[in-house]
């Protein structure tokens, strides 16, 4: 513990943002750095509390006080020895993760909790600029081949983690270049692509390899990958967005969200576009949904020059704070104001869509719309809703962006001619313990295998599943558990 009383006397304060009127004009990331001072101060306010709750909070089991303690006391080779134990991706779980780990520091009872998210970014950065980040090439090779389908946060992690193990391994992605969602779903001004590259030329260099453009089940033949490789990990996403099949849905104007923002993503990287341009400029913009990528939407419609940008959830409005119902250290589903919510958008909670409404050459003009009354149960929980009688009315929109979740992943081509059972969400059946699916050598990790979940969840997912892949080859790893993690350090310290 760096500073026994820092959390007396420091509160929490996350780093300046440009202002909004600046950063809308562009897609750069716009959160600033700590200075020296405040950094110091930040990671100073961690008690190092007997029962570190932030270990089971985020799905990594970083080793949060350890590091913030190394921060304060100016380690950064510690630092990132530290973070990295644990995750391999902190440049982008410290940009983009919700930070569950804040939710569950024991600092978090009475006063804020600590800046964890942006101290794990600052480590990262750091560790970055005086070169402590290098490739880490196997020290020998076990002359294994590993197929990994698809170059998310799951398959990357997977890959990274089971080429450390001595392990040959291709990464197949079906897009130009690799990353997935964090490339093609996750707006620059969030998460610069150069972020992505650099990670990706350290991969590279340490032995994994790339082939992009590969679709497998389409350009590039199953069999051939079973023949040529003792083990599959499929970690291609949950990529089938919910619909909202109701009149109208045919209109021109209607899309699905991550149509949208993969288009801009493409422009901002300079790639060519694929498809009729989704552009919000000069339009009414409703975007359905009210979730991360509904406010991915927002800031992205917000940039394009939208006229008005209007945000639907069907849900109630959250609290503010946490409730009975949602004591510490529950992940609290409170009220989330977001920087792009910040950029501007009008937001209205239970409120359903009945019909787009369209003008006589198919195009979209509004939205028939109506609000819901929520029904209750004793510990706050939503139980059903009904319709408000005479609240319906229609709200112009030339625009409406779907961005209601996604059900499970592409079935058509690889899934289905692979033949691996699917659970009853339609995910890929895999082991919680094992990651494996029916077929002995194929295993599955991620928003593939788990449903729509946390970018820092499918780096875990990554993870152990590489661990159990290792453990198929060779009948024991050499790769640590998210629990032996914890334990190996605790037996240093």
């Amino acid at each position: 513990m760096g500073k026994t009383t820092g959390f007396l006397e420091f509160t929490r304060e996350l780093p300046d943002k440009r202002p909004v009127q600046e950063r809308i004009h562009d897609y750069n990331e716009f959160v600033q750095r700590y200075s020296e001072q405040k950094l110091h101060e930040q990671s100073a306010r961690c008690m190092n509390c007997g029962v570190p709750f932030c270990h089971n909070g985020c799905p990594l089991g970083n080793f949060i006080p350890e590091f913030n303690d190394a921060v304060y006391r100016g380690q950064w080779e510690e630092a990132y020895e530290l973070l990295s134990f644990t995750n391999n991706f902190p440049e982008f779980t410290g940009r983009i993760c919700p930070a569950p780990c804040e939710s569950s520091c024991v600092l978090g009872i009475n006063q804020p909790a600590i800046t964890i998210e942006e101290i794990e970014k600052h480590i990262i950065e750091i560790a970055f600029e005086k070169g402590l980040v290098k490739p880490n090439k196997p020290t020998f090779q076990t002359g294994k081949k590993v197929a990994v389908i698809g170059s998310g946060p799951a398959g990357l992690a997977a890959a990274a983690q089971l080429n450390y193990a001595g392990h040959s391994v291709t990464v197949f992605e079906r897009d130009e270049k690799p990353g997935g969602l964090l490339r093609y779903g996750i707006p620059d001004f969030k998460l610069e692509k150069w972020v992505i590259e650099r990670r990706i030329s350290i991969l590279e260099q340490e032995g994994i390899v790339f082939k992009c453009n590969a679709n497998v089940g389409v350009n590039i033949r199953i069999n051939d990958i079973l023949r040529e490789y003792q083990a599959v990990v499929l970690a291609g996403g949950s990529t089938i967005p919910r619909n909202l099949d109701i009149p109208g849905r045919d209109l021109k104007g209607v899309h699905f969200a991550m149509d949208f923002l993969k288009q801009q993503n493409k422009r901002v990287s300079q790639h060519a576009v694929e498809g009729e341009d989704i552009l919000a400029a000069g339009k009414n913009v409703i975007v359905i949904g009210g979730g991360d990528t509904g406010s991915d939407c927002i800031g992205t419609s917000n940039r394009q020059g939208a006229a008005s940008v209007t945000q639907f959830e069907l849900l109630p409005k959250p609290a503010s704070e946490r409730t009975p119902f949602m004591p510490w250290p529950t992940y609290p589903m409170i009220l989330k104001v977001t920087s792009s919510h910040e950029e501007g958008a009008d937001r209205h909670w239970a409120i359903a869509t009945k019909e787009f409404i369209g003008d006589d050459k198919g195009n979209l003009k509004g939205l028939k719309v109506v609000n819901l009354e929520w029904k209750l149960t004793a510990d706050g929980k939503t139980a059903g809703f009904s319709e408000i009688p005479g609240s319906e009315k229609e709200l112009p929109c030339e625009l409406a962006l779907l961005a209601m979740g996604f059900i499970h992943p592409q079935h058509q081509g690889l899934i289905n001619e692979l033949a691996v059972e699917l659970d009853e969400r339609g995910n890929v059946k895999a082991s919680e313990t094992s990651y494996q699916t029916n077929i002995s050598k194929i295993f599955s990790a991620g928003d593939m295998r788990r449903g729509q979940s946390l970018v820092v969840w499918a780096i875990s997912e990554g993870r152990e599943c590489a661990r159990k892949v290792d453990e198929f080859l060779m009948g024991a790893s050499s790769l640590e558990s998210k629990d032996q993690s914890y334990l190996s350090r605790q037996v240093q310290f």
